[in-house]
């Protein structure tokens, strides 16, 4: 049975729920954007009208400022943004049990067995108009009989449009379109194709796949199906059991240059706080730490090693990643940005060898020292406890009031 597959992705998601909560943005260039006084300014969301200037995603605030000198930008506002995409899924629920969401604004559903809501097509649009009235944004919908080639027509035409790409339309639609716009070829595999005389997904489609799997080894041979509209991966019910959690990490770009190991210090037990903070929290421990590292002229690396016992203890993660930077930085340059990673994760209730020359009684103590602080945390702030060593320098780690963090979550994904 052919499949009937939609992509749903919500126009300029962060920017248009700005521009709705706040009238006086309405005519105006509007831009969703870091902190430049700590480093974290860039673009992360524009509206249209900024969009007509040329301003991108991902671009430093004083590169889009030269674009669009009246771009007014404002801070990230995440807890609104979620709730606007979790009311769009409970809408999408509606027709479907079959919702996997990719990102926080965008989500595949399978409509195949939802025909007493119409066509797939006609569910698109109902879904389009839904969305305008009820929570007053738009979205661009793909209508395709996979999971690709769905995501490709979601983002053939915007705003609040619908596209349909079938078996019959494809090669006319999708053939022509950059290589770079097929999922999953992101800028190296683009430049590396691109080396050898491959700039559309019609080249990537035509080639033989021995070719392609010379290139980019098996994931050429991935690539090659996608084109050809291959795809046949499922779309997760909503019921299923949720993905496996491989890591749970946070980075962040410091307010100023690190130039020496006490700084960095500071940095590394702040991660390792949160990172130990969201493992108890889902009730992990992590065998292994990885640092990540990157200085001043972008250069970067990462450093990996095992815990001497699975932990969620801070001070233990933070140590270890403490120890793979002296081991492994010589400090030729200032450092800009750090992360700390907990992997090889396992549940707090799994079988542990213990090892007998740990005090494994202080060590549960501490456990219950820091579930303490997460529940004082949880219900007076962030900043309401906090190691001593951490207020040395407030400005550094954040904890003045005035930088926000440029915290990644690893792990997340799905709101529901």
């Amino acid at each position: 049975m052919k499949r009937s597959i939609l992509h749903i992705d919500i126009n300029n998601c962060y920017a248009s729920i700005e521009c709705l909560h706040r009238p006086e943005l309405n005519g105006l260039p509007v831009a969703v954007g870091g902190s430049v006084e700590a480093r974290h300014g860039i673009i992360l969301a524009k509206n249209e009208i900024a969009k007509r200037f040329g301003v991108k995603t991902g671009e430093a605030l004083w590169q889009a400022k030269q674009k669009c000198k009246d771009l007014v930008v404002v801070p990230p506002n995440m807890p609104l943004y979620a709730r606007f995409c979790t009311l769009a899924r409970q809408i999408y629920l509606e027709y479907t049990d079959q919702m996997e969401p990719f990102g926080m604004d965008e989500a595949w559903l399978d409509v195949t067995g939802s025909g007493i809501f119409g066509n797939s097509e006609e569910i698109a649009q109902t879904i389009r108009e839904r969305i305008k009235e009820e929570l007053g944004i738009t979205v661009s919908i793909g209508v395709s009989f996979n999971k690709v080639f769905a995501k490709l027509a979601s983002d053939y035409k915007k705003p609040d449009a619908v596209t349909v790409i079938t078996e019959h339309n494809f090669k006319e639609i999708v053939w022509p379109l950059p290589a770079s716009d097929l999922l999953f070829v992101g800028r190296a595999a683009a430049k590396r194709l691109g080396g050898y005389g491959i700039h559309t997904i019609g080249d990537i489609a035509r080639l033989q796949p021995q070719l392609l799997e010379g290139i980019l080894g098996k994931w050429g041979l991935m690539l090659h199906a996608y084109a050809n509209g291959l795809d046949s991966s499922p779309v997760r019910r909503i019921t299923d059991q949720p993905r496996e959690i491989k890591s749970i990490g946070n980075s962040t770009t410091t307010p100023r240059d690190i130039k020496n190991n006490e700084d960095v210090r500071l940095v590394i037990y702040m991660l390792a706080e949160s990172v130990c903070t969201r493992m108890r929290a889902q009730g992990f421990y992590a065998k292994t730490v990885v640092l990540s590292v990157r200085d001043v002229n972008l250069h970067s690396f990462e450093r990996q090693c095992k815990l001497e016992n699975p932990s969620c203890l801070s001070g233990e993660l933070a140590l270890k990643a403490y120890e793979l930077l002296q081991k492994n930085y010589n400090w030729c340059n200032p450092i800009r940005s750090i992360g700390v990673r907990a992997c090889d994760l396992m549940y707090h209730d799994d079988c542990l060898q213990l090892d007998i020359y740990t005090d494994e009684e202080k060590r549960v103590k501490r456990e219950c020292i820091e579930k303490t602080v997460d529940t004082l945390r949880s219900r007076f702030g962030d900043t309401s406890i906090q190691r001593a060593l951490l207020l040395s320098d407030k400005k550094l780690i954040g904890l003045d009031g005035k930088e926000e963090q440029d915290v990644f979550n690893e792990y997340g994904g799905d709101l529901l």
